[in-house]
């Protein structure tokens, strides 16, 4: 029986490759894990346990998904990103000094329960959420 456990990872398509993995990178916090070669156009950044890997969609691999996502046609819905604990004012400027609009903190339910986060689009338009690790309780 399969039971899903935490994502692994997901998939983003962008005509704006380095852009792309900058954002995750310096904005984020996400770590270069592995780079294929810039013909084959894939690069895989660690998200904690879990790696986001952008394809340039002019690569080989990114070329058999037809076109680049667009704001009216993106190939993902969002995402949730788990991070450590944060203090909402300090991340909401984080985000704004790297030109990054955001939304209001909510309570909402995830994968371990109810929590703060806020979403958030990256600079190729997929949204994101980010969401606070919930510390156990002993």
């Amino acid at each position: 029986m399969i039971k899903p456990h935490a994502i692994d990872h997901i998939v983003l398509r962008t005509d704006q490759y380095q852009a792309l993995i900058a954002f995750y990178c310096d904005v984020i916090g996400c770590t270069l894990e592995r780079e294929t070669s810039e013909s084959f156009g894939l690069t895989q950044l660690r998200a904690g346990n879990s790696l986001i890997d952008i394809v340039d969609v002019k690569g080989k691999i990114g070329q058999l998904g037809g076109p680049a996502p667009h704001s009216t046609g993106n190939n993902v819905d969002h995402f949730c990103l788990q991070i450590e604990p944060f203090d909402e004012e300090e991340l909401r400027n984080h985000l704004q000094q790297h030109g990054v609009e955001v939304s209001e903190f909510q309570e909402r339910y995830g994968a371990q329960g109810m929590g703060r986060s806020i979403y958030i689009k990256d600079i190729a338009g997929n949204n994101l959420e980010l969401r606070s690790v919930i510390e156990s309780v002993n």
